[in-house]
């Protein structure tokens, strides 16, 4: 299930690429692997990922250009960018930055570090997958301990609704549509049909609202759904 953060890396070398593809794996993410920054883009406009690991010196299409392009799209721009380099004058470290980097990691690099700075991001992007707890007015979700209350009331729900209730409580009042829930709910390797998440949406705002409280979905009309 997608559920679990997805990590793109691009890195040209393929014994760095694949150090990182294990390590990422094994601490639980999903991760897509491109070898240079033409592959990396049609990556990213194939199944957007939650964090870029970008590496600075690759032939043809540098990681800085890589970089600049993802920040200039709207779709993309807020993709965070982990650029790797092994410049370690701040001067380079300034203009990875300024070109839109979200991180900069000197090689040679600890691999627990760049873990760490790969949660990091998600904290700000996906904070339900690193085990945070979210509120939203009397809602509270612990990701960590898979509860939810409301109103200090503890709710049942199935797995399928508390995904959707983690994507919705990530970024209240952005409007998903079904495909996007669909991709980030179910995952893109599996076939589901649209209609299904009317279905788990029902099913979902039935249990929020069980105890009287107001339905907090709202329906957008040829959108989609959005917390509030």
């Amino acid at each position: 299930m997608t559920q679990y953060p997805h990590v793109l890396v691009v890195e040209d070398e393929a014994a760095q690429r694949e150090v990182l593809g294990y390590n990422l794996e094994a601490e639980g993410f999903r991760v897509t692997r491109a070898e240079n920054g033409e592959e990396g883009l049609l990556c990213v406009a194939e199944d957007a990922p939650d964090v870029i690991v970008l590496d600075w010196m690759m032939p043809n299409l540098s990681g800085i250009e890589v970089c600049r392009r993802l920040k200039i799209s709207h779709e993309t721009r807020a993709i965070p960018v982990i650029m790797l380099s092994a410049r370690a004058e701040e001067v380079d470290k300034v203009r990875g930055l300024e070109t839109g980097a979200d991180d900069y990691v000197v090689k040679p690099y600890s691999v627990s570090e760049l873990m760490a700075r790969v949660r990091a991001q998600l904290r700000r992007v996906r904070p339900a997958t690193v085990g945070q707890v979210l509120t939203y007015d009397d809602i509270v979700l612990d990701a960590e301990t898979h509860r939810v209350t409301r109103n200090d009331v503890a709710l049942k729900l199935g797995p399928t609704e508390f995904r959707l209730l983690s994507t919705f409580m990530e970024k209240p009042g952005r409007v998903w549509s079904r495909d996007l829930l669909l991709d980030r709910v179910w995952g893109r390797d599996i076939y589901v049909d649209t209609r299904t998440v009317d279905v788990h949406v029902g099913r979902l705002r039935k249990v929020l609202t069980q105890n009287g409280g107001a339905d907090p979905v709202r329906t957008v009309r040829g959108a989609g759904y959005a917390l509030g």
